[in-house]
């Protein structure tokens, strides 16, 4: 397996980390909140077997730089778009988990035939989670308010970073054990500073720029074939049907849930995950 090594780029005026391993076909793995690059770290390096694997940190998350602004889809998108041609990536193979996945839906969306492929991991656009809200599902879903209050989360929860982010994760794993393996590396991103800004700011942009985005994109759809992958147990495909939310966009989605596995795919179910991006790949 290839060597996994760390670089800094930059791209759309700022700085963005990457973790990069492997030759062939490019691959862009793109993560969530509140995770960074590393959460790929168990499937970086099986992938790299045949791909190029870049995996980058997000506008103010990790070790990118965490500038005031810009967290709407389309900025962090085109992060990502410029990245790709800075280190002359050509039509990847895009694959984004949790926000990561709604990066890549926008960037689908914005620049249609640049990418090979899409592949979404445990995610489904916002417009449609908020169509179909339910007090049941509301209970999971707390932080995309308290995130996208003004100032307040980060003056609360800069006292337990820690704290916080094992109450928001341990439900969302189907096995907290897993985010205890990776918890300290979390910390350690976040409690950087602006880390706490820059990740809330994306819930903020969640409730105005992006639904304008979305309002622009109406009648669109992804042209590069899509593939989902949630899990069962604390995942998305709980308390929602993820192919019938995605068909609004990708008409011919595919995909499959994952039984025993929450919300963190890449974590708790890397082996089955780097099967289906290949076997995705095959068609």
């Amino acid at each position: 397996m290839s060597e996994i090594k760390r670089n800094v780029i930059k791209a759309n005026g700022i700085n963005l980390h990457y973790r990069e391993a492997g030759q062939g076909p490019s691959m862009i793995l793109l993560h969530g909140w509140p995770q960074t690059s590393y959460s790929w770290r168990k499937v970086i390096s099986p992938l790299s077997e045949r791909y190029r694997v870049i995996a980058p940190d997000l506008r103010g998350m990790g070790d990118s730089d965490k500038p005031a602004g810009g967290y709407d889809m389309r900025t962090v998108a085109t992060d990502i778009r410029q990245l790709a041609a800075e280190l002359g990536l050509e039509r990847p193979y895009l694959v984004g988990a949790d926000w990561g996945g709604l990066v890549a839906r926008r960037y689908a969306l914005d620049w249609p035939g640049e990418l090979a492929r899409l592949a979404i991991v445990d995610i489904v656009p916002h417009g449609q989670i908020f169509a179909n809200f339910t007090i049941e599902y509301a209970k999971g879903a707390w932080h995309y308010f308290f995130n996208a209050v003004p100032d307040m989360p980060e003056s609360l929860v800069a006292h337990d970073v820690r704290g916080f982010l094992q109450a928001f994760g341990r439900p969302k794993y189907h096995n907290p054990a897993h985010q205890e393996e990776a918890i300290d590396e979390y910390v350690r991103a976040y409690s950087k500073p602006g880390a706490l800004r820059g990740g809330f700011a994306y819930y903020k942009a969640m409730f105005e720029e992006n639904r304008r985005l979305d309002e622009e994109s109406l009648g669109k759809t992804i042209q590069e074939p899509v593939h989902c992958i949630w899990g069962n147990s604390g995942g998305m495909g709980g308390p929602f049907d993820v192919l019938e939310m995605w068909r609004t966009d990708a008409p011919q989605v595919t995909g499959r849930g994952i039984d025993d596995c929450g919300h963190y795919v890449h974590e708790e179910a890397p082996d089955i995950l780097v099967e289906e991006l290949v076997e995705f790949d095959k068609d």
